[in-house]
């Protein structure tokens, strides 16, 4: 069987902030590039270019939302949704007990 060429895609990995944080003082040092870094460490150079701009972020040194912005907007966004979900079973209650009534 032929292979197409094609790449299998990695598994989706998480790392903790203490590997994040030890990668970006890395990377800020500049003994080594970005690219060099994420070879080095197996990782993607976009990931650890994301990471060094959330921590440029996260220091003031770069306009954006901070990490713990991120997280709240994250939890305001699920509960968001929940409630979104709560009031549309309340329509559906309302409209069947509405027409039982009758």
């Amino acid at each position: 069987m032929e292979s197409t060429g094609k790449k299998k895609p990695r598994p989706r990995r998480s790392f903790t902030p203490e590997f994040k944080a030890e990668i970006v003082e890395l990377c800020r040092r500049g003994d080594r590039s970005v690219g060099q870094v994420a070879k080095d460490f197996d990782l993607t150079e976009t990931a650890v270019r994301d990471w060094v701009e959330q921590a440029e972020v996260d220091a003031g040194e770069r306009d954006g939302l901070t990490s713990s912005e991120r997280e709240e907007l994250a939890q305001l966004r699920r509960e968001n949704r929940r409630l979104r979900e709560d009031v549309e079973i309340l329509k559906r209650a309302t409209a069947f007990f509405a027409k039982e009534t009758r």
